[in-house]
C-alpha cells in the first residue's frame, strides 16, 4: 500500500474557554483529495467527521472536559492526535489523523501560542483574543490553509499580520494625496469617463 502523500495533515484549529468551556475559536479543514482504499481504488473523500455545528460542540465539549486536568500537551481522542497548549483562561488546541507526525502538529500549536504573544505584547486571554480577533483568525490563516501547514514561524506570521506587504506599500509611495492630487485624479478619471463614453465602451 502506498504511504500517504498528502500535505493534508491538521483536521481542526480550536481555541475554547476554560471557565465555560465555550467556543472562542473554531476552525474545521476537509481533505482536498480521494483517499486510497487498501483495494487501490479511489474511495470517498475524507471528510470532516464533524460536519455540523452540533457535532463539532459534543467534540470540543467533551475534549475540554478531558484535557482540563492533564498535564501533557499531546492526548489521543476520539481516534485523533490532539496537542494542545494552555494560557491564562484559554485552551488551544490542533487536531490531527491518527497517521500524522506529532511533532509537526506540536509545532503548529507553538507557532499559534507564540504568535498570539507577539502580537498582543501582553497575557493571551479570551477577552484579548475576541477583541482582536481579526488578528487571530488572519495568524491562524498564515498558519494552516485549508488543513495544509504553511508557516510555524511566529516571528514571519506576526510580520506577516501585522505590517501591509513590501510590495503594495511601494506602491502608495507615489501617490500624492494632497488636495491637489485629489483634484488631479478626479480630473484624469472625468477624462477617460468621456473617452470611454465617446467610444460606446
Amino acid at each position: 500500500m502506498a504511504p500517504n502523500m498528502s500535505l493534508f495533515s491538521v483536521q481542526a484549529i480550536i481555541i475554547l474557554g476554560t471557565e465555560d468551556g465555550n467556543r472562542i475559536f473554531a476552525k474545521y479543514f476537509n481533505a482536498p483529495h480521494h483517499t486510497a482504499s487498501s483495494h487501490g481504488q479511489s474511495a470517498s473523500p475524507s471528510t470532516n467527521p464533524y460536519p455540523d455545528v452540533k457535532a463539532q460542540k459534543a467534540f470540543e465539549k467533551g475534549l475540554l472536559e478531558k484535557t482540563a486536568k492533564q498535564t501533557a500537551d499531546i492526548i489521543l481522542y476520539d481516534n485523533r492526535i490532539v496537542l494542545y497548549k494552555c494560557e491564562s483562561d484559554i485552551m488551544m488546541y490542533v487536531v490531527g489523523g491518527m497517521e500524522e507526525n506529532e511533532i509537526m502538529l506540536y509545532n503548529v500549536v507553538l507557532a499559534l501560542r507564540d504568535s498570539l504573544h507577539l502580537l498582543f505584547k501582553q497575557s493571551v486571554d479570551k477577552r484579548t483574543i475576541i477583541e482582536n480577533y481579526d488578528l487571530v483568525s488572519l495568524a491562524i490563516d498564515e498558519i494552516v490553509d485549508d488543513g495544509i501547514i504553511l508557516e510555524t514561524d511566529p516571528l514571519i506570521i506576526t510580520t506577516r499580520v501585522s505590517r501591509a506587504p513590501a510590495q503594495d506599500v511601494a506602491q502608495l509611495k507615489g501617490i500624492d494625496l494632497s488636495e491637489q492630487g485629489m483634484n488631479n485624479l478626479a480630473q484624469f478619471g472625468k477624462a477617460k469617463l468621456g473617452d470611454w463614453l465617446r467610444q460606446g465602451l
